[in-house]
């Protein structure tokens, strides 16, 4: 198992970890999370420990790539596994988020829909031959994504003190990106996924 491949792992677990500080019921078991008071505003430590290990996955899936490539050790294996383990690092944090009321429900709603239909096009592309790269404004929404869901940890600090919310805006825009970067993908490959035209017999 390559350097790449290790980093990738570390990411699911990472994101395990994640979803267990914002899940787990640790008051049951005697652990209680302090909460801080921030000018004005209630910031609870989960969230933060959260907000910063969701940072260093995030590194892992910048770093991971960059090895693979550098190193020539792009394997099916890595490939398989980075994209598993990007779906797992946002999708389940934004339901969660969603869930607590931190954002709308509308924004994992849309984002794992388009994530299932360009999943779906890439899967009958290459069936036909066709790798699909990743394009612009996918590339696009995923950062943004990840920064929202970062602001979104830490309250939307420091921009929550001059009452802009930074957080919000990152993840609709993000959201937004992320339906046109559908569209795009089906553009590119719909001569794959639709049935050829019959020619007419006069």
């Amino acid at each position: 198992m390559n350097t790449p491949t290790k980093l990738t792992i570390t990411r699911i677990l990472l994101t395990i970890l994640i979803l267990l500080l914002l899940l787990f019921p640790f008051y049951e078991i005697g652990i209680k999370f302090p909460k801080i008071l921030v000018n004005g505003i209630y910031v609870k430590v989960e969230y933060c420990i959260a907000g910063v290990i969701f940072i260093i996955a995030s590194f892992t899936d910048f770093l991971d790539g960059y090895l693979a490539r550098k190193n020539n050790q792009v394997t099916d294996l890595g490939k398989m596994l980075d994209a598993i383990a990007d779906k797992l690092l946002v999708n389940p944090i934004l339901i969660v988020l969603a869930v607590q009321g931190f954002i709308t429900v509308w924004i994992p709603v849309l984002i794992i829909f388009r994530d299932i239909v360009v999943d779906a096009i890439k899967m009958e592309a290459s069936r036909k031959g066709k790798v699909q790269a990743a394009i612009s404004s996918g590339k696009i929404k995923t950062a943004t994504m990840m920064l929202g869901i970062v602001l979104t940890f830490f309250y939307n600090l420091p921009f929550e003190f001059i009452g802009i919310r930074v957080s919000d805006f990152l993840l609709y825009f993000a959201t937004i990106m992320s339906i046109l970067s559908m569209f795009e993908y089906y553009k590119l490959n719909k001569e794959l996924i639709l049935p050829p035209k019959e020619e007419s017999v006069l």
